[in-house]
């Protein structure tokens, strides 16, 4: 698939950004050792964001389905939260892209957020998304 029909599939623009995100888990997975249930919590960093996901850069996978409670400080002082879906997850390659150095892209799908935060993410969005 060539790069112009991946973007003509997109519902929403996007725009680049390396801001941080905390992503935690909603449904627990169990510990292979003990059995016990625990939850996921971590902060990672956005790679690029639109009014209907992102994109992260993280250390470990989330398995696509995984459904997480995610939270945004926006770079215009703003905080936005939201349930979110990994889409996807993939191995992704260095800032040189000669090498795999354990990085994982996840694809986020937003589910669901409040009018309040939904606002607050297309108030950042709408003048940046105008202009790509």
């Amino acid at each position: 698939m060539s790069q112009e029909s991946s973007i003509e599939r997109r519902r929403y623009p996007r725009i680049l950004l390396q801001v941080p995100i905390r992503l935690s888990t909603i449904d627990p997975e169990l510990d292979p050792w003990t059995g016990r249930p625990f939850f996921r919590s971590c902060e990672e960093t956005v790679a690029d964001l639109s009014r209907g996901g992102a994109r992260v850069q993280s250390r470990e996978p989330l398995a696509p389905g995984r459904r997480l409670l995610l939270e945004l400080d926006l770079p215009d002082g703003r905080s936005f939260e939201a349930i979110a879906r990994v889409a996807w997850a993939r191995l992704e390659a260095n800032a040189s892209n000669d090498a795999v150095d354990g990085a994982y892209g996840l694809g986020l799908e937003f589910l669901g957020g409040t009018p309040d935060h939904v606002t607050r993410l297309e108030s950042f969005l709408h003048p940046r998304a105008a202009a790509a």
